[in-house]
């Protein structure tokens, strides 16, 4: 056996060991009826795969090469930013600092319209360099999305439509409340305009499920309340299929937006509604052979669907914190274990020592079931590597619940 061979196995071995994921503190508010908790596991290990991660991404990729202003860049460097908060590492702030001030002046003007959700979601890290260095050229940056949303576009009952591009008129995809709202709440925790945020953020949330959620839980891709897109149906304007990342967004999306809002705010209760009824869709098609999400979750039967690794990542991500948090009930930290156990299969070290995450849809539009599952398998692509450091920051943390969203910054 070769010494990265040894590495690997033993990095896998001990990450396979690090979930132990306990049930939240009895009668906290958002409780609910107990299920078997799953057994507890050997103490949590020193392998670290999102240093890995995070150190592989680095030497591949400079502040100055790794891409432009867009959400997938955005995504993988709020995890980096979480591998951070953990390990104080300089050099990891530094290359985020460096990476954002490409587009933001020193007078915080951001060459960007912000005409899309996508465009917001990497406004996530101009508030994290605030609050890491107070220059006030975050917060300029940052109220510029925010002040953006007063004349934003949106559907009859105040839905962020995905872009304001005639393609994307009137529509919701379910991508779109990650892209947004993690930030709006951050902005408020940092620059206090939680009056407005977290409504807006909760609203938002509860108006997406509302049109996407099926009976089953899951939720579809997208709704046009036009119905025009070649995609929508006549009756209901949602898309056919549910894809498995736009059902990760909106996972993730939902306990960021829970972990910051009150116990008492009255979107509360609709939003864990819709959460729950999710988890239970989801604990039903996970697969049983991987612990991981098929592209199109619902239709794992079928020969030609295969099980995706980035949204295997969000539903870890969302299950284990919902469990832990309260939102969910204990029972689903099982669940997200052998998710864990699904997407660690998926990374290895390569013949340079560096990680591979393989198994990760490129970007996609709306479609039908053939266009999901013929869409390119990527290795190293950013959605997954983002995802995959949200939730391994994730599964790292103490079991005590955070029952007041104060730890700054969390995926969460």
């Amino acid at each position: 056996m070769s010494s990265r061979d040894g590495l690997r196995g033993a990095l896998t071995a001990a990450a396979l060991a690090l979930v132990t994921l306990a049930a939240p503190a009895a009668g906290t508010a958002d409780a609910t009826p107990a299920r078997p908790a799953p057994a507890a596991t050997a103490p949590r290990a020193a392998a670290d795969w999102s240093a890995a991660v995070v150190d592989s991404t680095l030497a591949r990729f400079t502040p100055a090469t790794i891409g432009g202003w867009s959400y997938p860049v955005g995504l993988y460097l709020y995890g980096q930013y979480l591998v951070y908060q953990r390990t104080h590492e300089p050099r990891l702030l530094s290359y985020i600092k460096e990476y954002v001030d490409r587009f933001v002046a020193s007078d915080g003007k951001i060459g960007q319209g912000f005409n899309s959700l996508d465009s917001m979601q990497a406004g996530r890290l101009l508030v994290a360099l605030h609050h890491e260095t107070g220059q006030d050229r975050y917060r300029i940056a940052a109220q510029k999305i925010r002040g953006r949303l007063d004349s934003y576009p949106r559907t009859a009952d105040g839905g962020f439509w995905h872009a304001t591009a005639a393609g994307r008129a009137h529509q919701l995809w379910g991508d779109g409340v990650y892209m947004v709202n993690p930030f709006l709440v951050e902005y408020a925790r940092e620059f206090g305009d939680r009056a407005y945020a977290y409504d807006e953020a909760a609203r938002q949330l509860v108006v997406y499920g509302g049109h996407l959620q099926g009976r089953d839980g899951l939720l579809k891709h997208a709704y046009d309340e036009s119905r025009t897109a070649g995609w929508a149906d006549e009756k209901t304007g949602r898309s056919p299929e549910s894809w498995c990342r736009a059902v990760g967004w909106y996972s993730m999306a939902a306990v960021n937006v829970l972990d910051a809002i009150p116990a008492d705010h009255p979107g509360r209760a609709r939003l864990l509604a819709i959460l729950r009824r999710l988890a239970a869709g989801l604990e039903k098609y996970q697969d049983p052979a991987t612990g991981r999400w098929f592209q199109v979750i619902d239709k794992g039967d079928r020969s030609d669907n295969w099980t995706e690794t980035s949204c295997s990542s969000m539903f870890t991500f969302a299950l284990a914190r919902g469990a832990r948090q309260g939102y969910l009930d204990a029972g689903y930290a099982a669940v997200a274990e052998r998710g864990l156990q699904g997407v660690l299969e998926r990374i290895s070290l390569g013949g340079d020592g560096r990680t591979e995450l393989s198994g990760i849809s490129v970007g996609t539009n709306v479609g039908d079931y053939g266009f999901y599952v013929k869409r390119p398998r990527a290795t190293n692509d950013f959605h997954g590597l983002g995802a995959f450091l949200i939730m391994y920051e994730e599964l790292r943390h103490p079991a005590a619940p955070e029952r007041d969203g104060s730890r700054r910054g969390g995926a969460a």
